[in-house]
């Protein structure tokens, strides 16, 4: 009898929709498992949406995307971070920032290679290098001086004669961890040194809390550092930043080269994404900016309400993110994030995601989605301590 592929067998089930698929069957659960902000989807980007399916914008467009949303996405980059980006050459159009992250790690490795990953991170980008038959090398970051780090010394054990791809997340989903910029060029350095293929997750980029700049600065992006002749690839979406998740928009910035590939590559994964989408994309680029500082204002309060919250619990360690919208607190004597958060779910109908669904040096975590009303959030964070509070003994 024929069998399904061992490459799809060696993928694991989404430890989040694991969670999520149980909490759908319940009623009245405090949802914080998805990466997902409940703020609605601005009231422009919906009517360009209309307005471009009135205008027939809903039939294939180019492999690469529309030329417009090229270009716009160009002019982007040059207005956040000073690089200058050839519209038609350098920039791919994906169905979502997954679908460019599959690209772009399916692009770069074949069956038998190794594919480095700093974790804790989005389980996804493991299981796509499972998928192309290539094995996910995890490395861990570091906890020191109260912030992560790139632990330097692993990265140079985990390199073998396979390794092929370096993927880094920054600012992080779990973590809510950003590189530095001496991070990213050390990074950078690191895979021309070893001849790896650079892939930047910064999905996340417009969600970005510093002290000392004002709302809507992007996080540094890897572009500024590298060269246009780079093995940088550079992963991106709508998602996020214009709470946009399910509008399927992302994109792909890489060499010459990989951006041909990919777009070729495109007609056979999913041809295009949609015309109606990539315009709602445009005007959420071009004038999405005072939504971003209103909602960056949303996202902080709660950031600030969690870790008041969490701060004064046993046990609980909870470093503060520097950006994302995710807690990701360490509990003393935990030792099965997935079991944790089914008792939580079933007890107090408070959904959370395991650490343990994002790779090595998670599993004594959960991660929170703060990006929530605070309708859910105020009474989801005072169930969590009084769970916890109950459960400690079990875990000492």
């Amino acid at each position: 009898m024929p069998q399904v592929s061992s490459s799809s067998l060696a993928v694991p089930h989404s430890r989040i929709r694991e969670i999520a698929d149980l909490a759908m069957s319940m009623d009245g659960v405090l949802r914080l498992y998805f990466g997902e902000s409940t703020l609605p989807t601005p009231e422009f980007i919906q009517q360009a949406a209309i307005d471009a399916m009135r205008a027939g914008y809903t039939v294939y467009t180019e492999n690469a995307g529309l030329p417009s949303l090229r270009q716009t996405l160009a002019a982007h980059y040059q207005r956040l971070h000073q690089v200058a980006l050839d519209p038609a050459s350098e920039i791919v159009v994906t169905a979502s920032g997954v679908q460019a992250l599959n690209m772009g790690i399916s692009t770069c490795l074949d069956p038998g290679d190794e594919a480095i990953v700093l974790t804790p991170a989005w389980q996804n980008q493991m299981s796509i290098a499972r998928m192309a038959g290539a094995t996910p090398v995890e490395v861990p970051l570091v906890f020191q001086d109260a912030r992560f780090h790139v632990d330097f010394a692993a990265l140079e054990r985990a390199v073998t004669p396979k390794s092929r791809l370096l993927v880094y997340t920054s600012p992080s989903n779990p973590l809510g961890w950003v590189a530095t910029v001496d991070e990213q060029r050390a990074l950078l350095d690191f895979a021309r040194r070893h001849d790896l293929w650079l892939l930047a997750d910064e999905v996340y980029e417009r969600l970005y809390y510093p002290a000392d700049a004002p709302a809507g600065t992007p996080t540094p992006s890897i572009l500024r550092l590298a060269t246009r002749d780079d093995a940088v690839i550079v992963v991106q979406s709508v998602s996020k930043s214009y709470c946009m998740t399910g509008w399927r928009i992302g994109w792909i910035v890489a060499r010459r080269d990989f951006a041909e590939r990919a777009t070729k590559l495109n007609e056979f994964v999913v041809s295009c994404a949609a015309g109606f989408s990539q315009r709602a994309a445009e005007a959420a680029l071009v004038h999405g900016e005072s939504a971003i500082v209103e909602m960056l204002a949303h996202y902080r309060a709660n950031r600030a309400l969690c870790l008041d919250a969490l701060r004064g619990l046993d046990g609980v360690t909870v470093p503060e993110p520097d950006g994302a919208f995710y807690l990701f607190p360490t509990i003393a004597g935990l030792r099965d994030p997935l079991e944790f958060c089914k008792q939580l779910l079933r007890e107090e109908h408070v959904g959370v995601a395991p650490g343990s669904a994002f790779g090595s040096g998670g599993d004594s975590s959960i991660r929170i989605c703060y990006a929530v009303g605070r309708d859910v959030l105020e009474p989801a964070l005072d169930r969590l301590a009084g769970f916890l509070r109950r459960t400690r003994d079990q875990r000492d």
